[in-house]
């Protein structure tokens, strides 16, 4: 068998299980859960792989032949010559939810990542892959306590539901020069549907229920760029310098916002209406800009600090009815976040003892979200921990990782989550570009 027909065998196999993992794993009736996506696109997720998030999720200035690094499109120059990488992995989000004397919990599964690898020439490399960009999953109900008002009309309900989500799918190419500036840019593609529900019914039979829905088909092209310096300061030490820059993305598609009478006898239309994104209303996914520092001894640690900030004021949320801050207690804001983490290999070259090759990482982070409650901001502070377990041979590992944290304080109206996310996921490593002897 010819090396290209190896090659294209390699590749068809893995797509095929990947792809039919994350279907599997899509057809979730919630990719996440959370009272806080109710506003804007929803939750925002890391966007980052397994290794990157069981150090706090850092990456901007991150350098390494083992794994693949998405946060910086400059990193994929740090590579073997002929490798061909791969990644995917499977997130697990466990809440716990307080308010006040309130207690509820939520488990969900989805797609992390799903990424290949592989070099262009000596200096430059490619990569592409599918991230899920934020998850929208809320259901909850309550029932009018205003004594007036049940005396008159008798029992009233409100649910409000939502569920959906926004993928990006991305192609990145990096070069280096002069053996310590590597460049990055990236292409991104942004896509999903989100939708919104708010119901009111009433226990008296004489009164029509109504019910406002809300769906938002949306896509949008963006980009990222980036760039590394490497500084060597003795003996397998090296500082390195980070920098990265995503675009903002002006989002096409449509919004529909409907009004609805339902009653016993029949159904009835009270208010219908499409508008189309960028045409009759601008909105846009906020750029954001970071900075990040690290210092390493190849293959035995690594430490490292990043910052991101991000601008949501002029994102044009507000535009979109059922989406907006205007019938909600949210505003969008500026987000930021400061994370940490660290890598520890005992001894990557140990023949003996499995122990001693296993990759141990710890991470922290501090973020503030891109909206404010009640005028006031909403934060989320964990920590991580996890491992790399070495597979056959090379740099194949299975790594697997924890991540502790809470959003949000008791007090006022806030609800409070807590929150235990584990993280599995697969680097393959394989050289692939080798060119055979005999055919």
């Amino acid at each position: 068998m010819s090396m290209l027909k190896q090659l294209s065998t390699k590749i068809i196999i893995i797509t095929a299980l990947l792809l039919a993992v994350s279907f599997g794993a899509a057809a979730q009736a919630y990719t996440g859960y959370s009272p806080y996506s109710i506003f804007g696109v929803g939750d925002l997720n890391k966007q980052s792989t397994a290794y990157s998030n069981t150090m706090g999720g850092v990456g901007i200035a991150n350098r390494t032949n083992r794994y693949l690094n998405v946060i910086n499109p400059a990193s994929i120059t740090e590579r073997d010559s002929l490798s061909f990488m791969a990644d995917f992995s499977l997130h697990s989000n466990n809440k716990v939810f307080s308010q006040g004397k309130l207690k509820s919990a939520n488990n969900t599964f989805n797609v992390n990542d799903f990424i290949i690898s592989f070099p262009l020439q000596r200096q430059s490399a490619m990569m592409l892959g599918i991230l899920p960009y934020s998850d929208m999953g809320f259901d909850y109900s309550y029932r009018e306590k205003n004594p007036g008002i049940i005396g008159n009309v008798g029992n009233i309900e409100h649910v409000t539901s939502g569920q959906g989500g926004m993928y990006k799918v991305f192609v990145a190419a990096g070069v280096t020069f002069f053996k310590r500036l590597s460049l990055g840019a990236q292409f991104d593609y942004y896509f999903g549907k989100i939708e919104k529900s708010y119901s009111t019914s009433f226990s008296d039979a004489s009164y029509s229920s109504i019910k406002n829905n809300t769906v938002l088909n949306a896509r949008g092209v963006g980009g990222k760029f980036g760039l590394q310096y490497e500084q060597p300061l003795g003996s397998d030490i090296k500082l390195t310098l980070g920098a990265t820059y995503t675009t903002d993305v002006n989002m096409k598609g449509f919004y529909t916002d409907g009004s609805y009478s339902v009653s016993s006898a029949a159904s009835d239309t009270l208010y219908y209406r499409v508008d189309t994104l960028g045409l009759t209303k601008n909105v846009k996914l906020a750029s954001e800009y970071g900075v990040g520092i690290s210092i390493k001894k190849a293959n035995k640690w690594m430490f490292e600090m990043d910052y991101t900030r991000s601008d949501w004021t002029q994102s044009g949320i507000e535009a979109i009815s059922g989406y907006s801050a205007a019938s909600t207690p949210f505003k969008t804001s500026i987000s930021q976040a400061y994370r940490v983490g660290f890598e520890y290999i005992p001894n990557i070259n140990d023949v003996r003892y499995l122990v001693n090759r296993i990759a141990y990482r710890a991470g922290a982070y501090h973020k503030t979200e891109y909206y404010l409650l009640y005028g006031q901001e909403v934060a989320s502070t964990g920590i991580t921990f996890g491992i790399s377990l070495p597979i056959n041979r090379m740099y194949n590992a299975l790594s697997i990782g924890f991540d502790f944290g809470q959003r949000g304080v008791l007090k006022d109206d806030f609800v409070r989550e807590r929150y235990f996310n584990f993280t599995v996921g697969m680097n393959i490593f394989d050289i692939w570009f080798r060119k055979n002897q005999y055919d």
